[in-house]
């Protein structure tokens, strides 16, 4: 049973928050959550925030639990919110910059080869664009740009092959 708050218990409120009610916190928490180890973190904070808020909770006795067990629902909305929560919680697959590819590279990549299409005639870069970066068959690309199959691979070949000219052979490797 939960003991009334009052001035005289002012110096032990934070005790007796965390002796009465962090176990049911931490399971309400990690109810909704799935996890313990964020679950625990909410705590503290809903703890802490309690420690800021004690003259406002010293007055009233009773409702101490509920205001509580409010504070932790919306710290449990507000980390699922959060893109790094998402991750961990729903378990969505991420590419982490240290271990795995980065991000930048791409962009890297997308600012070296803007100028090099500038070199190339506007039918061979038109059918660059369509194979890599639109993801269509040669077939498609010829349809879409209204000439044989056969002048779609002669641009093709034309324009990797203007390419690898301009392209230090090392930035092709990589």
């Amino acid at each position: 049973m939960a003991t009334p708050l009052t001035a005289t218990s002012r110096s032990d409120l934070l005790g007796t928050i965390v002796r009465e009610h962090r176990d049911s916190l931490v399971a309400y928490a990690e109810k909704m959550l799935g996890d313990h180890g964020p679950a625990e973190d909410i705590v503290q904070e809903t703890v802490i925030r309690a420690w800021r808020n004690i003259d406002r909770l010293l007055g009233m006795e009773g409702a101490v639990r509920g205001w509580l067990f409010t504070v932790t629902r919306h710290l449990v909305i507000d980390w699922v919110r959060k893109p790094h929560a998402r991750r961990e919680v729903v378990g969505v697959a991420y590419n982490d910059p240290i271990g795995g590819t980065d991000p930048t590279e791409a962009v890297h990549d997308a600012m070296a080869v803007r100028p090099v299409l500038g070199r190339l005639s506007p039918d061979h870069r038109a059918v660059l664009v369509h194979i890599y970066l639109c993801d269509r068959s040669i077939q498609e690309t010829a349809g879409i740009l209204g000439v044989p199959v056969g002048t779609v691979k002669s641009r093709h070949h034309h324009a990797l092959r203007k390419l690898r000219s301009v392209v230090r052979p090392e930035a092709v490797a990589a």
